[in-house]
């Protein structure tokens, strides 16, 4: 159980509601900000505005998957007022406090860094990317499904990447009966990808790779779906970026060529939002859990 634990949430979207349900089903004492227009009420739930006060008793402070943005900005559907996290906030948290979200711009990370506060990125956990790895996924063959005129069965598909993401995704297209081409950098994860039925092949190789490709999907940051390769593409084809914004993708010459290119990074909070909350939730449980418990043995 989480009594005695306080713990504060600034904004969010959807995923947050199992988060908040979670705290109050283990007793810990949460605090919501940013959360003006939630209707649902729960046990031992209170709201507050963003005043460095609140935050002075925290042992946790869990901001959105997608942390801030460059300048502080922390996005909340549940409220239409703005809210930055600043400096002041994050050094008015007690030293064995910890921040958690998804993931963090620079912006956070200084601010955390300035005020010697730990930072834990939950996606960079290996259990948490595994298992939405899952909505992920079934998100991907949603729009693939939405956005062509062919069944994913014998379709010509491309995963880029062979991460937690690429890995269930390319099963799952197999699994439909699409034959799947995987582009690794990686020597193992050419080994890996072949082990497992693909047809891997080298990223360096990507732009002679594409001429009869139906659905692309990427999963790597980095810009990988160039101009050069986008030339080409047939034009049937249809990119499915799921990497983080930017994403891997030169969109402006995609849609110069009148290829169809989308980018969707956080589809586990739009397609499976309840079940996205519940990796977070059951995940934030046991860290400060543990956290707790290891403080406590240290007194």
């Amino acid at each position: 159980m989480l009594t005695g634990i306080q713990v504060a949430l600034v904004g969010g979207d959807a995923r947050q509601i199992e988060v908040i349900r979670k705290f109050s089903e283990m007793d810990a004492t949460v605090t919501l900000i940013g959360f003006d227009n939630l209707q649902s009420s729960f046990s031992g739930v209170t709201k507050e505005e963003m005043d460095p006060k609140v935050f002075m008793n925290l042992d946790a402070l869990v901001l959105p998957p997608v942390g801030t943005d460059d300048a502080g900005g922390v996005e909340t559907i549940f409220s239409s007022q703005s809210i930055r996290l600043t400096e002041e906030h994050i050094s008015s948290l007690p030293k064995h406090a910890k921040v958690y979200t998804g993931m963090a711009k620079p912006y956070l990370i200084q601010l955390c860094s300035n005020a010697q506060i730990e930072l834990v990125e939950l996606f960079d956990l290996d259990d948490v990317a595994i298992y939405n790895s899952i909505p992920t996924a079934e998100g991907a063959l949603m729009m693939a499904i939405q956005n062509t005129d062919i069944t994913i069965h014998g379709s010509e598909c491309m995963v880029l990447g062979m991460g937690r993401t690429g890995k269930t995704l390319a099963r799952v297209l197999k699994g439909l009966g699409a034959h799947v081409r995987v582009g690794v950098r990686r020597k193992e994860h050419f080994a890996r990808a072949w082990e497992m039925g693909f047809d891997p092949f080298y990223i360096d190789q990507l732009a002679l790779e594409v001429s009869n490709i139906d659905l692309i999907f990427n999963t790597i940051p980095t810009m990988i779906v160039t101009a050069q390769v986008i030339a080409q593409i047939p034009p049937r084809a249809i990119i499915i970026d799921l990497a983080s914004k930017p994403g891997g993708t030169d969109f402006r010459f995609a849609e110069k060529r009148g290829i169809k290119s989308i980018l969707a990074p956080g589809l586990p909070g739009i397609v499976a939002p309840k079940t996205a909350g519940r990796i977070i939730a059951n995940t934030l449980c046991q860290l400060i859990l543990e956290d707790t418990g290891k403080r406590r043995n240290a007194e």
